[in-house]
């Protein structure tokens, strides 16, 4: 695959994101990127909105009062989620689930970029970025979907994403077993989170339970 050996610096804004789609369409039989993505993760796919996500979070709870089971659900925001993916983890998920020339592409996209900070005239110096997806790129969004591709999920709570918002459903009759259910699925979470770095902005999130 010869676009790999292609210096991206080298590109104008607009010829690398055309670059990007061209990227994103070429898999095709060779990988199916979507088969890495998870079901539950709806935002920037085709065929996914946050309407259809909302309406089987909504289907979830309004299942639960009719059975009149309690529903406990607990909403959370990821904190800079585009700008905290370190490049190191994000390539070693890359190349476990990427076949090699599909997986040399991203790595060259990602390294070797540096940043400057311009102010009243005057310039810093040059650093190099090591964390974040490119903001307005085509394939940045792709890259955090593969990035979170591997969120832990349990057999007794239900989980809905988009992009970094998350929801996690529990339905049980017992409100005592639903809330055990919800803790365990939630140290998973935080262990998840601690071990790739992703901070979790406690005041956007929220802890609800829908009951009759």
């Amino acid at each position: 695959m010869t676009w790999t050996l292609i210096a991206l610096s080298a590109f104008s804004p607009f010829r690398l994101r055309f670059f990007e789609k061209l990227h994103l369409k070429r898999p095709g039989s060779d990988v199916e990127l979507s088969h890495l993505i998870p079901s539950y993760q709806f935002g920037f796919r085709p065929g996914h909105s946050p309407i259809q996500q909302a309406h089987c979070v909504v289907n979830e709870i309004v299942t639960s009062l009719e059975e009149r089971a309690p529903c406990m659900a607990v909403f959370l925001d990821v904190a800079q989620a585009f700008e905290k993916v370190c490049h190191i983890d994000l390539l070693y998920k890359l190349k476990a689930s990427l076949p090699g020339p599909y997986y040399l592409l991203p790595q060259s996209y990602l390294t070797n970029r540096y940043f400057q900070v311009r102010y009243n005239g005057m310039c810093s110096d040059c650093y190099e970025v090591i964390s974040g997806v490119p903001q307005g790129s085509v394939l940045g969004p792709l890259l955090y979907l593969l990035f979170t591709a591997d969120l832990p999920t349990t057999d007794y709570t239900l989980i809905a994403t988009f992009a970094d918002d998350m929801v996690l459903l529990v339905v049980h009759r017992d409100p005592a077993v639903a809330s055990q259910h919800l803790e365990n699925h939630l140290t998973l979470l935080h262990n998840w989170f601690t071990v790739w770095k992703i901070r979790v902005n406690p005041a956007k999130s929220a802890h609800v339970t829908f009951t009759t």
